[in-house]
Protein backbone atom coordinates (compact mmCIF):
# COMPACT_ATOMS: atom_id res chain seq x y z
CA UNK A 1 0.00 0.00 0.00
CA UNK A 2 1.31 3.45 -0.93
CA UNK A 3 2.42 5.69 1.92
CA UNK A 4 4.43 8.82 2.61
CA UNK A 5 7.93 7.81 3.68
CA UNK A 6 9.33 9.48 6.80
CA UNK A 7 13.04 10.27 7.18
CA UNK A 8 15.33 10.37 10.20
CA UNK A 9 18.61 12.15 9.45
CA UNK A 10 21.82 11.07 11.21
CA UNK A 11 24.02 14.06 10.23
CA UNK A 12 24.32 15.14 13.88
CA UNK A 13 25.35 11.71 15.21
CA UNK A 14 25.94 8.51 13.25
CA UNK A 15 27.10 10.20 10.04
CA UNK A 16 30.11 11.88 11.67
CA UNK A 17 30.60 8.94 14.03
CA UNK A 18 30.89 6.58 11.04
CA UNK A 19 33.01 8.84 8.85
CA UNK A 20 34.94 11.19 11.12
CA UNK A 21 35.41 9.57 14.55
CA UNK A 22 32.52 11.59 16.11
CA UNK A 23 34.50 14.84 16.04
CA UNK A 24 31.82 17.32 14.94
CA UNK A 25 31.49 20.07 17.54
CA UNK A 26 28.26 21.53 18.93
CA UNK A 27 29.15 24.99 17.61
CA UNK A 28 29.32 23.46 14.11
CA UNK A 29 25.83 21.97 14.46
CA UNK A 30 23.82 24.94 15.71
CA UNK A 31 24.08 27.18 12.59
CA UNK A 32 22.39 24.45 10.47
CA UNK A 33 19.55 23.84 12.92
CA UNK A 34 17.18 26.47 11.50
CA UNK A 35 17.24 24.73 8.09
CA UNK A 36 17.12 21.24 9.63
CA UNK A 37 14.12 22.23 11.75
CA UNK A 38 12.05 23.36 8.78
CA UNK A 39 13.08 20.51 6.45
CA UNK A 40 10.24 18.22 7.56
CA UNK A 41 12.19 15.33 9.07
CA UNK A 42 10.44 12.70 11.18
CA UNK A 43 13.38 12.97 13.60
CA UNK A 44 17.03 13.94 13.89
CA UNK A 45 19.35 11.38 15.46
CA UNK A 46 21.69 13.65 17.35
CA UNK A 47 22.89 12.12 20.64
CA UNK A 48 24.02 8.88 22.25
CA UNK A 49 26.20 6.35 20.48
CA UNK A 50 29.79 7.57 20.79
CA UNK A 51 28.92 11.29 20.97
CA UNK A 52 28.78 11.34 24.78
CA UNK A 53 32.25 9.83 25.19
CA UNK A 54 33.70 11.97 22.39
CA UNK A 55 32.37 15.24 23.90
CA UNK A 56 34.04 14.57 27.24
CA UNK A 57 37.19 12.82 26.02
CA UNK A 58 38.18 14.80 22.94
CA UNK A 59 36.14 17.99 22.47
CA UNK A 60 36.10 19.45 26.00
CA UNK A 61 32.32 19.69 25.76
CA UNK A 62 29.54 18.78 28.15
CA UNK A 63 27.25 16.32 26.27
CA UNK A 64 24.27 17.49 28.33
CA UNK A 65 24.89 21.09 27.26
CA UNK A 66 24.96 19.89 23.64
CA UNK A 67 21.59 18.20 24.03
CA UNK A 68 20.01 21.28 25.63
CA UNK A 69 21.44 23.54 22.89
CA UNK A 70 20.10 21.27 20.14
CA UNK A 71 16.65 21.09 21.75
CA UNK A 72 16.48 24.89 21.91
CA UNK A 73 17.61 25.21 18.26
CA UNK A 74 15.24 22.47 16.97
CA UNK A 75 11.86 23.21 18.61
CA UNK A 76 9.75 21.58 15.86
CA UNK A 77 11.66 18.34 15.26
CA UNK A 78 11.81 15.17 17.36
CA UNK A 79 15.27 14.35 18.69
CA UNK A 80 16.46 10.74 18.78
CA UNK A 81 19.31 9.08 20.65
CA UNK A 82 20.93 5.64 20.54
CA UNK A 83 21.16 3.71 23.82
CA UNK A 84 22.93 0.37 24.33
CA UNK A 85 20.37 -1.03 26.77
CA UNK A 86 21.94 -1.99 30.10
CA UNK A 87 25.32 -0.68 28.80
CA UNK A 88 23.69 2.79 28.43
CA UNK A 89 26.54 4.52 26.50
CA UNK A 90 29.45 2.90 28.31
CA UNK A 91 31.15 -0.46 28.01
CA UNK A 92 29.78 -2.45 30.95
CA UNK A 93 26.39 -3.24 32.41
CA UNK A 94 25.09 -0.68 34.90
CA UNK A 95 22.66 -1.07 37.78
CA UNK A 96 18.97 -0.52 37.06
CA UNK A 97 18.93 2.72 39.09
CA UNK A 98 21.62 4.20 36.81
CA UNK A 99 19.66 3.18 33.69
CA UNK A 100 16.50 4.71 35.16
CA UNK A 101 18.24 7.99 36.09
CA UNK A 102 19.96 8.26 32.70
CA UNK A 103 16.75 7.74 30.72
CA UNK A 104 14.92 10.28 32.90
CA UNK A 105 17.67 12.87 32.40
CA UNK A 106 17.87 12.27 28.64
CA UNK A 107 14.13 12.82 28.23
CA UNK A 108 14.11 15.87 30.52
CA UNK A 109 16.99 17.47 28.61
CA UNK A 110 15.34 17.16 25.20
CA UNK A 111 15.34 13.63 23.77
CA UNK A 112 11.98 12.44 22.39
CA UNK A 113 12.79 9.01 20.91
CA UNK A 114 15.22 6.56 22.52
CA UNK A 115 16.43 3.81 20.20
CA UNK A 116 17.42 0.90 22.44
CA UNK A 117 19.47 -2.07 21.29
CA UNK A 118 21.48 -4.90 22.75
CA UNK A 119 24.49 -6.37 20.95
CA UNK A 120 23.16 -9.91 21.48
CA UNK A 121 19.47 -9.03 20.97
CA UNK A 122 18.97 -10.22 24.56
CA UNK A 123 15.68 -8.55 25.53
CA UNK A 124 16.52 -8.92 29.23
CA UNK A 125 19.28 -6.33 28.71
CA UNK A 126 16.74 -3.89 27.21
CA UNK A 127 13.87 -4.21 29.68
CA UNK A 128 15.10 -1.72 32.32
CA UNK A 129 15.57 0.96 29.66
CA UNK A 130 12.13 0.30 28.14
CA UNK A 131 10.46 0.43 31.57
CA UNK A 132 12.14 3.80 32.28
CA UNK A 133 11.26 5.27 28.85
CA UNK A 134 7.59 4.37 29.32
CA UNK A 135 7.63 5.64 32.91
CA UNK A 136 8.95 9.08 31.91
CA UNK A 137 6.84 9.51 28.78
CA UNK A 138 9.38 8.91 26.01
CA UNK A 139 9.03 6.99 22.74
CA UNK A 140 10.66 3.55 23.04
CA UNK A 141 12.07 2.38 19.72
CA UNK A 142 13.51 -1.13 20.10
CA UNK A 143 16.21 -2.03 17.59
CA UNK A 144 17.18 -5.48 16.40
CA UNK A 145 20.89 -5.86 15.65
CA UNK A 146 20.71 -7.34 12.16
CA UNK A 147 23.16 -9.99 11.11
CA UNK A 148 23.25 -13.23 9.12
CA UNK A 149 24.06 -16.68 10.49
CA UNK A 150 22.43 -20.12 10.64
CA UNK A 151 20.29 -18.87 13.57
CA UNK A 152 19.57 -15.32 12.36
CA UNK A 153 16.80 -16.24 9.96
CA UNK A 154 13.85 -14.12 8.85
CA UNK A 155 11.73 -16.08 11.32
CA UNK A 156 14.19 -15.18 14.12
CA UNK A 157 13.73 -11.44 13.47
CA UNK A 158 9.95 -11.72 13.15
CA UNK A 159 9.78 -13.49 16.54
CA UNK A 160 12.08 -10.85 18.02
CA UNK A 161 9.80 -8.09 16.70
CA UNK A 162 6.79 -9.77 18.33
CA UNK A 163 8.70 -9.90 21.61
CA UNK A 164 9.59 -6.20 21.28
CA UNK A 165 5.96 -5.28 20.68
CA UNK A 166 4.90 -7.27 23.74
CA UNK A 167 7.55 -5.41 25.79
CA UNK A 168 5.93 -2.08 24.89
CA UNK A 169 7.86 -0.92 21.83
CA UNK A 170 6.35 2.20 20.25
CA UNK A 171 8.26 1.42 17.06
CA UNK A 172 10.82 -1.16 15.90
CA UNK A 173 14.10 -0.53 14.08
CA UNK A 174 16.00 -2.94 11.84
CA UNK A 175 19.55 -1.89 12.80
CA UNK A 176 21.78 -3.05 9.96
CA UNK A 177 25.04 -1.68 11.38
CA UNK A 178 27.32 -3.58 8.97
CA UNK A 179 25.28 -3.12 5.75
CA UNK A 180 24.68 -6.88 5.53
CA UNK A 181 20.97 -6.63 4.71
CA UNK A 182 20.66 -6.97 0.94
CA UNK A 183 17.89 -5.33 -1.14
CA UNK A 184 15.62 -8.29 -1.89
CA UNK A 185 15.93 -9.69 1.64
CA UNK A 186 15.11 -6.19 2.96
CA UNK A 187 11.88 -6.35 0.95
CA UNK A 188 10.95 -9.78 2.33
CA UNK A 189 11.93 -8.94 5.91
CA UNK A 190 9.94 -5.70 5.98
CA UNK A 191 6.92 -7.49 4.47
CA UNK A 192 7.15 -10.18 7.15
CA UNK A 193 7.53 -7.65 9.98
CA UNK A 194 4.62 -5.52 8.76
CA UNK A 195 2.43 -8.63 8.73
CA UNK A 196 3.54 -9.67 12.23
CA UNK A 197 3.41 -6.43 14.26
CA UNK A 198 1.32 -3.27 14.23
CA UNK A 199 3.90 -0.67 15.35
CA UNK A 200 5.87 1.41 12.78
CA UNK A 201 9.06 -0.09 11.32
CA UNK A 202 12.20 2.01 10.80
CA UNK A 203 15.24 0.86 8.79
CA UNK A 204 18.79 1.89 9.63
CA UNK A 205 21.57 0.77 7.31
CA UNK A 206 24.95 2.00 6.07
CA UNK A 207 26.37 2.17 2.55
CA UNK A 208 29.70 0.47 3.28
CA UNK A 209 29.28 -2.26 0.69
CA UNK A 210 27.51 0.02 -1.80
CA UNK A 211 24.04 -1.52 -1.50
CA UNK A 212 22.48 0.85 1.05
CA UNK A 213 20.41 2.99 -1.33
CA UNK A 214 18.92 -0.11 -2.98
CA UNK A 215 18.18 -1.60 0.45
CA UNK A 216 16.19 1.52 1.41
CA UNK A 217 14.32 1.57 -1.90
CA UNK A 218 13.26 -2.09 -1.69
CA UNK A 219 12.25 -1.64 1.97
CA UNK A 220 10.14 1.39 0.98
CA UNK A 221 8.41 -0.69 -1.70
CA UNK A 222 7.69 -3.29 1.00
CA UNK A 223 6.02 -0.72 3.25
CA UNK A 224 8.72 0.40 5.71
CA UNK A 225 7.50 3.50 7.56
CA UNK A 226 10.73 5.39 8.30
CA UNK A 227 14.27 5.23 6.90
CA UNK A 228 17.56 6.65 8.18
CA UNK A 229 19.68 8.78 5.84
CA UNK A 230 22.52 11.31 6.20
CA UNK A 231 22.83 14.65 4.42
CA UNK A 232 25.22 14.30 1.47
CA UNK A 233 28.34 16.05 2.89
CA UNK A 234 28.68 13.13 5.35
CA UNK A 235 26.38 10.61 3.65
CA UNK A 236 27.20 7.29 1.94
CA UNK A 237 30.30 5.17 2.49
CA UNK A 238 30.48 3.96 6.06
CA UNK A 239 27.62 6.35 6.98
CA UNK A 240 23.97 6.13 5.92
CA UNK A 241 22.82 6.56 2.31
CA UNK A 242 22.56 10.26 1.39
CA UNK A 243 19.31 12.08 2.11
CA UNK A 244 18.87 14.33 -0.93
CA UNK A 245 19.09 11.64 -3.67
CA UNK A 246 16.45 9.54 -1.87
CA UNK A 247 14.12 12.53 -1.45
CA UNK A 248 14.57 13.29 -5.17
CA UNK A 249 13.97 9.64 -6.12
CA UNK A 250 10.68 9.52 -4.21
CA UNK A 251 9.48 12.94 -5.39
CA UNK A 252 6.06 12.89 -7.07
CA UNK A 253 5.56 9.18 -6.39
CA UNK A 254 3.20 7.53 -3.91
CA UNK A 255 6.12 7.50 -1.43
CA UNK A 256 6.90 11.25 -1.71
CA UNK A 257 8.50 12.45 1.54
CA UNK A 258 7.07 15.97 1.14
CA UNK A 259 10.53 17.39 1.94
CA UNK A 260 11.93 20.46 0.18
CA UNK A 261 15.27 19.90 -1.60
CA UNK A 262 16.01 23.63 -1.46
CA UNK A 263 15.88 23.58 2.36
CA UNK A 264 17.91 20.36 2.50
CA UNK A 265 20.52 21.94 0.24
CA UNK A 266 20.70 24.95 2.56
CA UNK A 267 21.61 22.63 5.45
CA UNK A 268 23.95 20.58 3.24
CA UNK A 269 25.85 23.72 2.20
CA UNK A 270 26.68 24.35 5.85
CA UNK A 271 27.85 20.79 6.46
CA UNK A 272 30.09 20.81 3.36
CA UNK A 273 32.29 23.28 5.22
CA UNK A 274 32.26 21.07 8.33
CA UNK A 275 33.19 17.99 6.27
CA UNK A 276 36.09 19.95 4.75
CA UNK A 277 37.27 20.94 8.25
CA UNK A 278 37.06 17.33 9.47
CA UNK A 279 39.09 16.18 6.46
CA UNK A 280 41.69 18.94 6.86
CA UNK A 281 42.08 18.05 10.55
CA UNK A 282 42.76 14.41 9.66
CA UNK A 283 39.56 12.85 11.01
CA UNK A 284 37.76 12.18 7.73
CA UNK A 285 39.67 9.88 5.39
CA UNK A 286 38.16 9.85 1.86
CA UNK A 287 38.67 6.06 1.90
CA UNK A 288 35.49 5.75 4.02
CA UNK A 289 33.49 6.62 0.88
CA UNK A 290 34.86 3.69 -1.14
CA UNK A 291 32.82 0.51 -1.56
CA UNK A 292 34.27 -2.21 0.68
CA UNK A 293 33.08 -5.72 -0.15
CA UNK A 294 34.90 -7.12 2.91
CA UNK A 295 31.75 -6.21 4.82
CA UNK A 296 29.72 -8.79 2.91
CA UNK A 297 32.47 -11.41 2.75
CA UNK A 298 33.46 -11.39 6.42
CA UNK A 299 30.53 -9.55 8.07
CA UNK A 300 32.90 -6.89 9.36
CA UNK A 301 31.53 -3.36 9.86
CA UNK A 302 33.68 -0.50 8.52
CA UNK A 303 34.70 0.71 11.99
CA UNK A 304 35.71 -2.79 13.01
CA UNK A 305 37.85 -3.20 9.88
CA UNK A 306 39.79 0.00 10.58
CA UNK A 307 40.27 -1.16 14.18
CA UNK A 308 41.70 -4.52 13.03
CA UNK A 309 44.12 -2.78 10.66
CA UNK A 310 45.19 -0.44 13.48
CA UNK A 311 45.82 -3.37 15.88
CA UNK A 312 47.92 -5.21 13.28
CA UNK A 313 49.92 -2.03 12.48
CA UNK A 314 50.79 -1.60 16.15
CA UNK A 315 52.12 -5.17 16.19
CA UNK A 316 53.95 -4.77 12.89
CA UNK A 317 51.87 -7.60 11.40
CA UNK A 318 49.86 -5.81 8.69
CA UNK A 319 50.52 -8.59 6.19
CA UNK A 320 48.31 -10.90 8.28
CA UNK A 321 45.11 -8.91 7.64
CA UNK A 322 43.61 -11.50 5.26
CA UNK A 323 44.23 -14.29 7.78
CA UNK A 324 42.54 -12.23 10.49
CA UNK A 325 39.54 -11.48 8.23
CA UNK A 326 39.17 -15.21 7.60
CA UNK A 327 39.48 -15.97 11.32
CA UNK A 328 36.72 -13.54 12.41
CA UNK A 329 33.79 -15.71 11.17
CA UNK A 330 35.36 -18.78 12.83
CA UNK A 331 35.64 -17.02 16.20
CA UNK A 332 32.11 -15.71 15.80
CA UNK A 333 30.83 -19.27 15.25
CA UNK A 334 32.77 -20.53 18.31
CA UNK A 335 31.20 -17.72 20.38
CA UNK A 336 27.59 -18.57 19.40
CA UNK A 337 27.17 -16.17 16.43
CA UNK A 338 26.93 -12.80 18.21
CA UNK A 339 26.02 -9.90 15.89
CA UNK A 340 29.13 -7.78 15.31
CA UNK A 341 28.30 -4.45 16.96
CA UNK A 342 29.76 -2.67 20.02
CA UNK A 343 31.01 -4.33 22.19
CA UNK A 344 30.92 -7.79 20.53
CA UNK A 345 32.65 -6.60 17.34
CA UNK A 346 35.66 -5.45 19.38
CA UNK A 347 35.70 -8.69 21.43
CA UNK A 348 35.51 -11.04 18.42
CA UNK A 349 37.91 -8.91 16.34
CA UNK A 350 40.60 -8.72 19.03
CA UNK A 351 40.36 -12.47 19.69
CA UNK A 352 40.74 -13.18 15.96
CA UNK A 353 43.89 -11.00 15.86
CA UNK A 354 45.40 -12.87 18.84
CA UNK A 355 44.54 -16.27 17.34
CA UNK A 356 46.44 -15.38 14.15
CA UNK A 357 49.38 -13.57 15.77
CA UNK A 358 50.09 -16.35 18.29
CA UNK A 359 49.82 -19.02 15.58
CA UNK A 360 47.61 -21.12 17.86
CA UNK A 361 43.88 -20.56 18.27
CA UNK A 362 42.89 -19.43 21.80
CA UNK A 363 46.42 -19.67 23.17
CA UNK A 364 45.76 -16.21 24.59
CA UNK A 365 42.11 -15.46 25.48
CA UNK A 366 41.12 -11.92 26.41
CA UNK A 367 39.22 -11.04 29.58
CA UNK A 368 36.35 -9.80 27.40
CA UNK A 369 36.19 -13.07 25.42
CA UNK A 370 36.02 -14.98 28.70
CA UNK A 371 33.24 -12.66 29.88
CA UNK A 372 31.25 -13.17 26.67
CA UNK A 373 31.56 -16.97 26.94
CA UNK A 374 30.68 -16.84 30.65
CA UNK A 375 27.43 -15.00 29.92
CA UNK A 376 28.43 -11.64 31.41
CA UNK A 377 27.09 -9.81 28.34
CA UNK A 378 23.86 -11.81 28.11
CA UNK A 379 22.44 -14.79 26.28
CA UNK A 380 24.36 -15.79 23.14
CA UNK A 381 22.18 -16.45 20.07
CA UNK A 382 23.42 -20.01 19.40
CA UNK A 383 25.33 -22.84 21.03
CA UNK A 384 28.97 -22.02 21.68
CA UNK A 385 31.97 -24.27 21.04
CA UNK A 386 32.19 -25.98 24.45
CA UNK A 387 35.88 -26.86 23.99
CA UNK A 388 36.67 -23.17 23.54
CA UNK A 389 34.49 -22.21 26.51
CA UNK A 390 36.22 -24.80 28.71
CA UNK A 391 39.61 -23.45 27.65
CA UNK A 392 38.44 -19.90 28.43
CA UNK A 393 36.65 -20.24 31.77
CA UNK A 394 37.49 -23.75 32.99
CA UNK A 395 34.82 -25.01 35.38
CA UNK A 396 33.41 -21.57 36.21
CA UNK A 397 29.61 -21.55 36.11
CA UNK A 398 27.92 -19.89 33.13
CA UNK A 399 25.65 -16.97 34.04
CA UNK A 400 22.10 -17.77 32.98
CA UNK A 401 20.19 -14.98 34.74
CA UNK A 402 20.01 -11.38 33.50
CA UNK A 403 23.58 -10.06 34.04
CA UNK A 404 22.38 -6.85 35.75
CA UNK A 405 20.50 -8.85 38.41
CA UNK A 406 23.76 -9.15 40.31
CA UNK A 407 24.58 -5.40 40.21
CA UNK A 408 23.60 -3.49 43.38
CA UNK A 409 22.21 0.08 43.10
CA UNK A 410 25.01 2.53 42.27
CA UNK A 411 23.65 6.09 42.15
CA UNK A 412 24.14 7.06 45.84
CA UNK A 413 27.72 5.74 45.86
CA UNK A 414 28.55 7.55 42.61
CA UNK A 415 27.06 10.82 43.88
CA UNK A 416 29.15 10.62 47.07
CA UNK A 417 32.36 9.94 45.11
CA UNK A 418 32.17 13.20 43.14
CA UNK A 419 30.33 15.42 45.63
CA UNK A 420 32.94 18.18 45.30
CA UNK A 421 32.63 18.36 41.51
CA UNK A 422 28.86 18.31 40.97
CA UNK A 423 27.56 21.41 39.18
CA UNK A 424 24.41 19.72 37.82
CA UNK A 425 22.63 16.45 38.59
CA UNK A 426 23.66 15.08 35.19
CA UNK A 427 27.34 15.16 36.22
CA UNK A 428 26.75 12.00 38.29
CA UNK A 429 25.64 10.19 35.12
CA UNK A 430 28.66 11.43 33.12
CA UNK A 431 30.87 10.08 35.91
CA UNK A 432 28.96 6.78 36.04
CA UNK A 433 29.58 6.12 32.34
CA UNK A 434 33.18 7.35 32.01
CA UNK A 435 34.75 7.82 35.47
CA UNK A 436 38.32 8.79 34.52
CA UNK A 437 37.33 10.82 31.46
CA UNK A 438 34.60 12.68 33.35
CA UNK A 439 36.90 13.50 36.28
CA UNK A 440 39.46 14.99 33.91
CA UNK A 441 36.66 17.04 32.32
CA UNK A 442 35.32 18.20 35.74
CA UNK A 443 38.80 19.27 36.86
CA UNK A 444 39.35 21.20 33.64
CA UNK A 445 35.91 22.81 33.96
CA UNK A 446 36.80 23.94 37.50
CA UNK A 447 40.17 25.41 36.48
CA UNK A 448 39.06 26.78 33.11
CA UNK A 449 41.65 24.68 31.25
CA UNK A 450 40.97 23.75 27.62
CA UNK A 451 41.58 20.02 27.25
CA UNK A 452 40.30 19.63 23.69
CA UNK A 453 42.61 17.35 21.69
CA UNK A 454 44.93 18.65 18.99
CA UNK A 455 43.65 17.31 15.62
CA UNK A 456 45.94 14.67 14.04
CA UNK A 457 46.84 16.81 11.02
CA UNK A 458 47.81 19.79 13.22
CA UNK A 459 49.75 17.55 15.61
CA UNK A 460 51.64 16.00 12.68
CA UNK A 461 52.38 19.43 11.18
CA UNK A 462 53.63 20.75 14.54
CA UNK A 463 55.86 17.69 14.97
CA UNK A 464 57.29 18.06 11.48
CA UNK A 465 57.94 21.77 12.05
CA UNK A 466 59.64 21.06 15.38
CA UNK A 467 61.90 18.45 13.77
CA UNK A 468 63.06 21.01 11.19
CA UNK A 469 64.07 23.55 13.83
CA UNK A 470 67.83 23.56 14.55
CA UNK A 471 69.46 24.25 17.91
CA UNK A 472 70.40 27.75 16.67
CA UNK A 473 66.81 28.43 15.66
CA UNK A 474 65.62 27.47 19.13
CA UNK A 475 68.15 29.86 20.75
CA UNK A 476 66.97 32.63 18.42
CA UNK A 477 63.34 32.10 19.41
CA UNK A 478 64.22 32.20 23.09
CA UNK A 479 66.29 35.40 22.64
CA UNK A 480 63.54 37.01 20.58
CA UNK A 481 60.99 36.41 23.33
CA UNK A 482 63.23 38.18 25.84
CA UNK A 483 63.30 41.41 23.85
Amino acid sequence: MAHKVLITDTILRDAHQSQAATRMRTEEMIPACEALDKAGYYALECWGGATFDSCLRFLNEDPWERLRALKKALPNTKLMMLLRGQNILGYRHYADDVVDAFVKAALENGIDIIRVFDALNDTRNMQAAVTAIKKYGGHAQLAMSYTTSPVHTREYFVNLAKEYEAMGADSICIKDMANLLLPFEAYELVKALKAAVSVPIELHTHNTSGTGELVLLKAIEAGVDIVDTALSPLGNGTAQPATEPLVATLYDTEYDTGMDLTVLNEAANHFRGIAARLQADGYLDPKVLKVDINTLMYQIPGGMLSNLISQLKQMGQEEKLTEVLQEVPRVRKDFGYPPLVTPTSQIVGTQAVLNVIYGERYKNITKESKGLLRGEYGRLPAEVNEEVRKKAIGDDPVITERPADSIAPEMDKLRAEIADYIQQDEDVLSYALFPQVAMRFFEARKSGEDIAEVPPAKAAAAKAAAEQVTAGDIQYVVDFRRI
